[in-house]
Order: C-alpha cells, then sequence, then structure tokens
C-alpha cells in the first residue's frame, strides 16, 4: 500500500468534464466511483476483485473500467452538485450523501435500498503516536493536555473530522456528566492543540508522518493500520481508545447520472459487491470493521473491542449539523469564530 496523490491533476481534468458529454456516450462498460479522501488504496484493491466476477464484465466480455475520485466526502458531494458524473458515492458520512438524496441525485429511500442502513464496512476515530508513545497518550483526555500537539482534518470540510470532533464531544459528555459547558470547553482545548487544519484525512496523515508535525494523528482506524503498514511499526504505533464513536461508510448510486450513462445496473452490482464475503475479507485486511459476521469472526483479533457511542446520542446528523458544523455552531464557536 503506497499513499500517494500524483492524481490529484487527472482528477480535476475529470471533474471538468460536464457531465451531459458522457451521459451522451451512454458508456456501462465505465463506472466512476466518488469516494472519501483516503479509500484510494482500498477501491484499488476491490476494483479488480469485483472485475473478475460475472457483474464486473461489460456485455462485450471485458472488464468494466472503474474511475476512482477522491477527496474529503464533502467537497466530493459538492462536486458533484456541481457536475462530477458520479455513477456511485462511497462515502465516509450520510450527511454527504443525503445532500445529494435532498437534490434529487440519489433516490430519497436510499439508506433502505442496501443492509446496515447502506453502509457495508464501518470504522472508528483512533490514535497514530510516535514509536514508543513519547508523550504516554491513551485516551481523548490526553489530547487536552498543553504538551500535547494533535493533528487531524478540518471538521468543516471532513468527515473524518466531523468523527473525531464527535467522538472527542461524546467522551466529554461522559466525562462531566452531560455538561455541555464543559464539554464545549474540552472541544476548546482540543482545538488549541491542533497546529494545522487539512481538508480531508489524506492531508492529515502527510502532516503528522511526512511533515512529522505534532504527537498524535487522530483518523479512522482504517486509516491507522495503513499508516503503520505504508509507514513502519518503528516509526509510528496505534492507540485504540477505549471509547469512541461509531463511523459509517454510506453507499448509493447516483441515480440521476447512472440513468443518463446507462449504468445504473452495473452500478447496483458494484455496491451489491461490497456485502459479499471476498469484499468484505478486501476490507477488514485493509483494517475495515465488517458487517459479515464469518469474515469478521477471521479478523477478530486485529479489532480490540471499543465502545463505541453512536450519532443519535446527538440526536442525529440533522442535529448534529445544525449544532456542531453549521455557521455559529459549536466547532465556530471552540475554533474562535463569532
Amino acid at each position: 500500500m503506497a499513499f500517494r496523490f500524483p492524481t490529484f491533476a487527472a482528477l480535476a481534468a475529470l471533474a471538468l468534464i460536464p457531465a451531459g458529454a458522457l451521459a451522451q456516450e451512454k458508456a456501462p462498460g465505465e463506472l466512476l466511483n466518488v469516494s472519501y479522501d483516503i479509500a484510494r488504496e482500498l477501491f484499488q484493491q476491490i476494483n479488480p476483485a469485483f472485475q473478475a466476477t460475472p457483474a464486473g464484465k461489460g456485455a462485450d466480455g471485458k472488464a468494466i473500467e472503474i474511475k476512482q475520485s477522491h477527496a474529503g466526502s464533502s467537497k466530493q458531494a459538492r462536486a458533484i452538485l456541481e457536475g462530477l458524473p458520479a455513477d456511485v458515492v462511497t462515502f465516509n458520512q450520510v450527511t454527504d450523501v443525503q445532500v445529494l438524496a435532498d437534490r434529487g441525485f440519489v433516490r430519497k429511500d436510499w439508506q433502505t435500498a442496501y443492509p446496515h442502513g447502506a453502509s457495508p464496512y464501518y470504522s472508528l476515530p483512533a490514535f497514530v503516536v510516535r514509536k514508543g508513545n513519547p508523550k504516554n497518550i491513551k485516551n481523548w483526555d490526553d489530547l487536552v493536555r498543553p504538551d500535547v500537539k494533535v493533528v487531524f482534518p478540518n471538521p468543516k470540510t471532513s468527515g473524518n473530522g466531523r468523527y473525531t470532533h464527535l467522538a472527542a464531544y461524546a467522551f466529554a459528555l461522559e466525562t462531566y456528566k452531560g455538561d455541555q459547558v464543559q464539554a464545549k470547553e474540552f472541544i476548546r482545548k482540543l482545538v488549541a492543540n491542533v497546529p494545522v487544519f487539512d481538508t480531508g484525512g489524506r492531508g492529515a496523515t502527510t502532516t503528522f508522518v511526512e511533515r512529522a508535525t505534532g504527537d498524535v494523528l487522530v483518523t479512522f482506524e482504517a486509516e491507522v493500520g495503513g499508516v503503520i503498514k505504508e509507514f513502519g511499526a518503528d516509526k509510528v504505533q496505534a492507540v485504540i481508545p477505549p471509547v469512541s464513536i461509531l463511523a459509517e461508510f454510506p453507499v448509493a448510486v447516483v441515480d440521476k447520472v447512472a440513468a443518463k450513462r446507462g449504468s445504473a445496473k452495473t452500478a447496483k452490482a458494484y455496491l451489491d459487491y461490497l456485502y459479499s464475503d471476498e469484499a468484505q475479507e478486501i476490507l477488514a485486511r485493509n483494517f475495515y470493521r465488517v458487517r459479515s459476521e464469518k469474515v469478521a469472526a477471521r479478523h477478530a483479533a486485529a479489532f480490540p473491542q471499543v465502545r463505541l457511542y453512536t450519532t443519535e446520542l446527538f440526536g442525529g446528523w440533522d442535529n448534529i449539523q445544525k449544532i456542531h458544523f453549521a455557521e455559529g455552531g459549536i466547532f465556530d464557536q471552540v475554533f474562535g469564530k463569532k
């Protein structure tokens, strides 16, 4: 697995292709998966496995070409609204699919189209620290100490960052027995310890590992495993906090685009494949927690038990957006905005 960024120019060029131009081609032998920032290597493994199945071949018997686009999940949703011709989305936050549904790009009942709320796998915010864990970081309260610098992506642009904010807030609510004032102060201290906010999870990884900034990186557990595999256990190590928040990874066919391109059947088959034991095995090997009980049992030793809150602690995503991440919300308040 290699964390590389040379595809940005190509992806930018793809984003400039008018949706109508591709629609006229009616090319079901091609699929564009628009995904979150850190999923690049994951789908580089899933795509050829899907192409090897009967569903992964076009009418001519040739493998369907699967293109990828990766950036912060919310940024990707905006790009689709502005014309990026996605056949499917594989995001890391429900609201980024819901905004597409609200604008008619995705079916209204998209969460019932696939099992587990259309989330074939999941993860949770966890930590990467320097080898030997010199700051002795074990839990969320260590991240607000004055001697600790924390790296995680901007919650205003990244689903990864939003889950970090919510996990820390959930920990604070538990610690302070539901006291919102103290919980907000906890988040203020956490944000004050962040030297730089990258727009997405992969940028945060680069800042921490390659630029040697910060004492701890907070990112999805799947990225934690990938970072250690890529850069070596002699440089970094994982710390899985005992409490965190369930991070779902929702998927959907972008019906408005797929109908025009003639790719709806292929798009559905692609997302169906993510639930297969074969794909779930690939996901588990890439440090994602999976829905298949059989596959999960095979990899149980790799995934420590963590007590997970859900977004229902905050009243669901609609409330979260309004209270935490809207203009003037809690994140803006602790970040120093009025």
